[in-house]
């Protein structure tokens, strides 16, 4: 059975798409491909069909030699049935996720990215979108952070 991970964000340019990224390349180091599939998603439509930010893909490129591959879509409903752990960035994104779920039949799945951090303590993957360079560098490590441990969890159950 494959286990499913989406990561939502605002606008799926940024911070989901490399989440995505970062554990599609976790996951094919540890030879898990076909147990463990992943997407992303944004909250809002700002950004459907776009490719992910080009600022946010040179930091991907610089820190850890990766392109960010992806086209931006909205989280739908659906989604929420479909996927095994949705992974929120930030809190308001965790709450449009739950607005979508008005019964919370699927409110366990939801979880904040960095609840899988160990070695950042902040409890929330900020939007570098207005800012500069060190903040899609601050994502990046942040994000790898992350996902690190979001796999060693997936793998545990």
């Amino acid at each position: 059975m494959t286990c499913k991970l989406l990561f939502v964000c605002l606008g799926n340019i940024c911070r989901s798409p490399t989440a995505e990224n970062i554990m599609n390349h976790l996951i094919e180091q540890a030879s898990l491909t076909g147990s463990i599939s992943c997407d992303s998603a944004g909250t809002a439509s700002y950004h459907v069909g776009n490719p992910p930010d080009r600022r946010m893909s040179a930091a991907a490129v610089n820190k850890l030699g990766m392109e960010l591959v992806g086209q931006a879509r909205q989280l739908q409903p659906s989604d929420l049935k479909d996927f095994d752990l949705i992974l929120a960035m930030d809190k308001a994104n965790y709450q449009d996720i739950l607005a979508l779920d008005p019964t919370g039949k699927y409110r366990d799945k939801v979880h904040l990215m960095c609840e899988y951090c160990s070695k950042y303590s902040t409890q929330e993957v900020p939007d570098p979108y207005y800012g500069g360079t060190e903040g899609f560098n601050y994502v990046i490590d942040l994000l790898f952070d992350a996902c690190s441990g979001l796999l060693a969890s997936v793998k545990k159950s």
